[in-house]
């Protein structure tokens, strides 16, 4: 076995790594990092592998001959890396995962993944191409629970951020490659790590303190939010990645109808705060009507940019909104155990981002 893991220095990817590190399997692995050196990459890599609980001994494992230094945006210049060759598997997680519009989301996300694809094919024999796309790339208008489709998310306008169109575009032009044994993964939220909490990354955690500060969002109060933790989410994408045989080519890793409503996490949230939840006071807004909740924002948040928060709430409110909970019981069926709630391990995500600036925290989410 030669597994290519990608996005190794990021977040799922982190975990991923994390993950093969418990498994036994990063000698196994071959890495794609951004650096100017293997000896840089190789830092790197063993820096996130310690972020993401992995003893010392394991992130000394990596060396820098296992590192494949290069971007999504420059495949040529390493598309014919002797790393390349004899791979059996890939988990490419690596892509500009941002809620912005920035210029690159394209040709990163489609054209650099396809680049590799192609050079990854020339060069190996795989039995799996496991590529980590997002279960919102389904876009707006459906039922919930919303189950696995490839249908789905096809028409351009409807999706409400660059992000998810591109990762939508880029399965299927993976499906007509010939030679790729393709299977897509789509995490719903990633949110903290179940036992580190915001340690590794607070990404999307500053939603729920905003939430909860303004008192106000647009998800009502007896909803479900299907989130996971980035840790459960990489030990499911490396198990779809290694086992021998699937049923599917298309799986949701979401935490499905186990997903905690926001009347729990609420309460969960207080209990970890010494506070009372907002419930009694808790008003659900309409994205439209965001912006009556500007005066709010230094009051309730601190001094913050104003254009900055409204800008995010409307774009995750309008996400939260759907109301969407992803079926997951294809991915069960797979053996692979259900997702933790996020009211069980909500305190610890409590504990290691209080003291960050929510600002700071939102720079994750806004590349």
């Amino acid at each position: 076995m030669r597994i290519l893991l990608t996005g190794g220095t990021g977040f799922v990817g982190g975990a991923a790594a994390a993950d093969l590190a418990q498994r036994g399997l990063l000698p196994q692995t071959i890495f794609l990092v951004r650096a100017a050196s293997p000896e840089q990459g190789c830092e790197r890599l063993r820096d996130n592998l310690l972020r993401f609980g992995a003893t010392a001994a394991q992130a000394q494992a990596v060396t820098p001959a296992q590192v494949i230094c290069g971007d999504l945006t420059g495949i040529d210049a390493f598309a014919e890396s002797p790393l390349l060759a004899g791979l059996t598997h890939v988990i490419h997680c690596a892509a500009l995962a941002t809620f912005s519009s920035n210029p690159k989301i394209w040709a990163s996300n489609v054209d650099g993944t396809l680049a590799l694809a192609r050079a990854v094919i020339a060069r190996s024999q795989l039995t799996r191409w496991l590529q980590v796309g997002t279960a919102m790339c389904c876009g707006p208008g459906l039922a919930s629970p919303v189950h696995e489709s490839w249908e789905a998310g096809l028409q351009d306008d409807t999706h409400l951020v660059p992000y998810t169109r591109s990762k939508v575009a880029v399965e299927h032009a993976l499906r007509a490659l010939p030679g790729l044994p393709l299977v897509v993964a789509r995490p719903s939220i990633v949110v903290g790590h179940s036992t580190l909490g915001c340690a590794p990354s607070p990404s999307i955690f500053w939603v729920f303190r905003m939430a909860f500060a303004l008192e106000r969002f647009t998800c009502a109060p007896d909803e479900r939010i299907d989130i996971i933790p980035a840790d459960w989410c990489a030990r499911a994408l490396v198990s779809l990645c290694l086992k021998p045989t699937l049923a599917h080519d298309l799986y949701h890793v979401s935490a499905g109808l186990g997903s905690n409503r926001f009347t729990e996490i609420d309460a969960a949230y207080a209990a970890a705060r010494g506070t009372e939840p907002i419930a009694p006071r808790y008003q659900q807004v309409e994205v439209d009507r965001l912006r009556e909740l500007v005066p709010l924002f230094e009051q309730r948040l601190g001094k913050v940019n104003r254009l900055l928060i409204l800008r995010a709430l409307m774009l995750y409110g309008a996400f939260a909104e759907l109301n969407y909970v992803f079926d997951n019981s294809r991915l069960l069926a797979e053996g692979i155990d259900a997702a933790p709630p996020l009211a069980g391990y909500i305190a610890e995500c409590v504990r290691t981002s209080e003291s960050v600036p929510m600002t700071e925290q939102m720079a994750h989410d806004f590349k």
